[in-house]
């Protein structure tokens, strides 16, 4: 069984590595419930972010690499059950200079910019705290967002918290800002997506999920990537 999956840049999740191969911790976790699931060859495609439900809906790849799963996301594809779930964040200039720590922040300040990828749930985020359209900057993949923060043409990049601190670690002049969680204490959960008429390799993923979530081998790889105990341990009472 040949399974197919696009992936985005997006480190520590998935991108491409040194040797031209996808990496990262969900390419690790797609790798290890895909071959419990019986795949003999797994197929990476590398797609950008506004191409990952318009291409799995059109059959050009089986599954996506997880992402948010959101309700209106839901109406075209189908969910696994969750496999993190995260918090969102800044990444800003060494110091905070604009003192942008949340979406809130970034609309009472005057002539903030605000890099964003379309499509992500930090646009509506930002949106319903009142960022307006001008403040808001697009960008198609992350690492052009983060060269246009270096180079001072925004002031800000939105993404998770776990993301924004791999970027930050990789870049002296940045620093990451983490949000709060919301009065509810939840934040987003993000799972594979499929689909809608590919319910054989749903099941299929999310019963070895089910097995694998949370186990001593899951948070040891999801560890080397930076991803928190707290981050795993949120979506383990919710595996049904």
């Amino acid at each position: 069984m040949k399974i197919r999956i696009a992936y985005i840049e997006e480190p520590p999740f998935y991108w491409t590595g040194p040797n031209h191969s996808a990496t990262g911790a969900d390419i690790e976790l797609a790798e290890v419930v895909l071959r419990a699931a019986g795949a003999t060859a797994i197929e990476y495609q590398l797609t950008s972010f506004e191409e990952l439900l318009t291409g799995v809906q059109e059959g050009r790849w089986d599954m996506n690499v997880p992402i948010f799963a959101t309700a209106e996301r839901a109406k075209h594809v189908a969910f696994s059950i969750p496999v993190w779930t995260l918090g969102d964040g800044f990444v800003v200039h060494r110091g905070n200079p604009k003192a942008l720590t949340s979406y809130e922040t970034v609309a009472a300040t005057s002539g903030a910019r605000l890099g964003i990828i379309p499509g992500q749930i930090q646009f509506g985020s930002a949106k319903s705290a009142g960022v307006n359209d001008s403040q808001i900057v697009m960008f198609k993949h992350q690492p052009d967002a983060v060269a246009a923060l270096l180079a001072g043409k925004i002031d800000a990049f939105a993404a998770t918290a776990v993301g924004n601190r791999v970027i930050a670690g990789e870049n002296k002049e940045l620093e990451a800002v983490a949000h709060k969680i919301g009065k509810d204490g939840k934040a987003p959960v993000g799972a594979f997506s499929f689909n809608k008429s590919n319910y054989r390799l749903l099941q299929a993923v999310n019963e070895q999920l089910r097995e694998y979530l949370g186990s001593a081998d899951h948070r040891t790889r999801m560890a080397k990537y930076g991803i928190a105990q707290t981050e795993i341990d949120s979506i383990i009472e919710g595996k049904k």
